[in-house]
C-alpha cells in the first residue's frame, strides 16, 4: 500500500535524510555555485549526488573537489554520456536518503529551502511537496516569484506544469518508486505518473530557489516547449484529442500568465 512505511532494514533508507540529485554535463562554469548553495543549506541532514554525465570540460574535477571537502558529497562519474534522464535516475537508485530532491549544475536553492519544506512536509505528512521561485535571465536580472497552487492533482497537472523541479522534494516511504523517462518533460511525465496513482502534490508558498535560464532552457523556447507537451497529451498519457485540446487550451493560458506575471 502508498501509506505503508517502510523501516529502513526493507530498503536501507535513512530517516530523514534527504537525496539532492545534481546531474551535471559540461557544468564546469556553474557546478561550484550550485553545488555551495547546498553546502550552505541551514538543514543538514542530506547528502549530495553529483552525476557527472561524461562530461568533457573540467566539471567532474570541481565535482570530486567538493566531494574531498565534505563527506556529504558523492561523485558518480559516468563513461558515457546518458543525458539528464538517466543522469537522475542514476543519483536515484544510489540515494540513501527517505527523501528525495532534485537541482540542477546550474540552479540555485535559497539557505533554508530544505529547512521550510522539511518541516512543511512533516508537520502536514504531505509525501510530494514543491515551491515557489524565481528566474536568473540571461542578463543576470531576477523576475517575481513563479506562483504555486496549494495542491495539485492528477487532472489539475494536466493542465499544465506547475511544479518547478528544482524545488520538489519526494517522500520515499510514501512514494518509494519515482524514476524519469527518456522523454522530453521527463520531470513533467514524472510528476503526472506519480499523481496519476492518487498522490497529491502539496504547493509551499515561499520562494525557495534560483532557476537560470540559458539558451538550452526549456522555457526559452515555448514552441519546443509547447510540442513536447502536445505529445504528453497524446502519446504518453492517451488522453483524447478532444481532453488534449481541452488541456493546451489551460496549459497555453498558464504560460501566458507566468509570461506576464513572473
Amino acid at each position: 500500500m502508498d501509506n505503508e512505511i517502510p523501516t529502513k532494514d526493507k530498503l536501507g533508507w535513512r530517516q530523514g535524510l534527504v537525496s539532492i540529485i545534481m546531474p551535471a554535463h559540461n557544468s564546469q562554469g556553474s557546478l561550484g555555485e550550485s553545488a555551495q548553495s547546498v553546502l550552505s543549506q541551514s538543514y543538514s541532514d542530506w547528502e549530495l549526488l553529483l552525476v557527472d554525465d561524461a562530461s568533457t570540460d573540467g566539471t567532474l574535477a570541481v565535482a570530486q573537489r567538493f566531494a574531498s571537502e565534505d563527506s556529504r558529497v558523492r561523485v558518480l562519474a559516468l563513461e558515457q554520456n546518458v543525458g539528464v534522464a538517466e543522469a537522475r535516475n542514476r543519483g536515484i537508485r544510489a540515494a540513501r536518503g527517505q527523501y528525495l530532491a532534485f537541482l540542477d549544475s546550474d540552479d540555485l536553492w535559497l539557505p533554508d529551502k530544505l529547512q521550510i519544506q522539511i518541516d512543511f512536509m512533516r508537520s502536514t505528512g504531505a509525501g510530494f511537496s514543491f515551491a515557489q521561485y524565481r528566474r536568473i535571465g540571461r542578463d543576470g536580472s531576477l523576475s517575481n516569484p513563479v506562483k504555486v497552487p496549494r495542491s495539485v492533482s492528477y487532472e489539475g497537472l494536466l493542465r499544465g506544469n506547475s511544479i518547478g523541479c528544482l524545488t520538489v522534494a519526494i517522500d520515499r516511504y510514501q512514494i518509494p518508486e519515482v524514476l524519469m523517462p527518456h522523454i522530453k518533460h521527463e520531470d513533467y511525465v514524472t510528476w503526472l505518473k506519480v499523481l496519476k496513482r492518487g498522490h497529491i502534490a502539496y504547493g509551499i508558498p515561499q520562494d525557495l530557489a534560483r532557476y537560470r535560464v540559458t539558451s538550452s532552457s526549456v522555457s526559452s523556447d515555448k514552441r519546443r516547449s509547447a510540442s513536447w507537451t502536445w505529445n504528453i497529451y497524446r502519446r504518453v498519457e492517451g488522453l483524447s484529442l478532444l481532453k488534449s485540446a481541452w488541456c493546451f487550451l489551460h496549459y497555453t493560458a498558464r504560460a501566458i500568465y507566468v509570461r506576464q506575471f513572473s
